[in-house]
């Protein structure tokens, strides 16, 4: 990613600077702050979670997958009479499906969160801006991105202005 880097040394200029770009039409806004703020979550775009679904899609496969493997296993290729029961006895069934079920949705969700998450990260080339350390401890940082179709340079710059930004930086140089 790349744009501009907006650095403030209090969090209530970087809150209005959020609003600010927000009412701009600028969408695409990182925030980079040494404690959350809570009132930057709603200026923030929140991305849409597919999760939920990729679990619930891999759990029912797991348990339709759980049921196939023991009804072939038990039913057609190696049918026994024990007992008198029919060999594709669906109740026997149940436990191991649910624990394939169980086994492919964690999976999933593993999977799932790693790839959603970007992870893993060993480098991020916002981290490589001198002063970004201090994101961790005392300054706030807004990152804009540069694909963002709605952000004019000159506006972003006059509103970290207007904001009382102690540092715009144009990243990566």
């Amino acid at each position: 990613m790349s744009g501009f880097a907006l650095e403030f040394a209090a969090e209530d200029a970087a809150v209005a600077a959020a609003a600010r770009l927000r009412a701009a039409g600028v969408r695409r806004i990182e925030a980079y702050t040494p404690y959350p703020v809570a009132a930057l979550d709603p200026l923030l775009p929140q991305p849409r979670n597919p999760l939920p679904g990729l679990v619930f899609a891999a759990g029912m496969f797991g348990l339709a997958g759980g049921f196939v493997l023991q009804w072939y296993g038990a039913a057609v290729s190696y049918p026994l009479n024990i007992g008198g029961r029919p060999p594709a006895s669906w109740p026997a069934f149940v436990p191991i499906a649910f624990e394939i079920a169980v086994l492919c949705a964690v999976s999933a969700a593993f999977a799932g969160f790693l790839a959603l998450a970007r992870l893993p990260k060993p480098y991020r080339s916002i981290a490589a801006l001198p002063g970004f350390e201090r994101a961790s401890r005392d300054r706030f940082f807004l990152v804009v991105d540069a694909a963002e179709p709605r952000a004019a340079a000159a506006d972003i710059e006059r509103i970290a202005r207007e904001s009382a930004a102690c540092r715009v930086v144009r990243w990566p140089p």
